[in-house]
């Protein structure tokens, strides 16, 4: 799929054309190449913010676009991740966006919205498994220890 549909729209085409999509999220490389499959956010030019909810066995339930902003920045906030979850009756996610500069290194703003993620996550208890910052290769925040 090359192209991004709204949101609810994209949770209709998972469970659709990908009816049979049987990859599990094992690793921030299969998250990885997961969002790519669905999102194809390398080739954005602004910044797009995505979820998978995903459930107990880390299969995708729910693909969703949550948030496309500008050229450097995109404002996310829990409650518009979580609700789609809550919707998706998720067990976890995983979320991910784009730098349409290439760099893939964390900034401080997606750093304080991964905490605020987790943070959500833990109330809800629904866990956040990883985020993805996505240029021209990919960093996990899980790895680098933010999660």
């Amino acid at each position: 799929m090359k192209t991004v549909l709204k949101k609810y729209d994209l949770k209709r085409v998972v469970r659709e054309e990908y009816e049979e999509y049987t990859k599990v999220a094992k690793s921030p490389e299969d998250l990885y190449e997961m969002f790519e499959e669905i999102f194809n956010l390398k080739s954005m030019t602004r910044e797009h913010f995505v979820m998978f909810s995903l459930n107990t066995k880390k299969y995708v339930e729910g693909a969703h676009l949550i948030h496309v902003g500008s050229l450097n920045a995109s404002i996310v906030h829990p409650r518009d991740v979580y609700q789609l979850a809550l919707l998706d009756n998720a067990a976890s996610i995983a979320v991910a966006h784009n730098h349409p500069s290439g760099e893939s290194q964390p900034s401080q703003e997606d750093i304080h919205v991964t905490r605020r993620l987790v943070e959500a996550g833990k109330i809800l208890g629904i866990e956040l498994l990883d985020h993805l910052i996505i240029g021209e290769g990919f960093k996990s925040l899980k790895e680098l220890g933010y999660i």
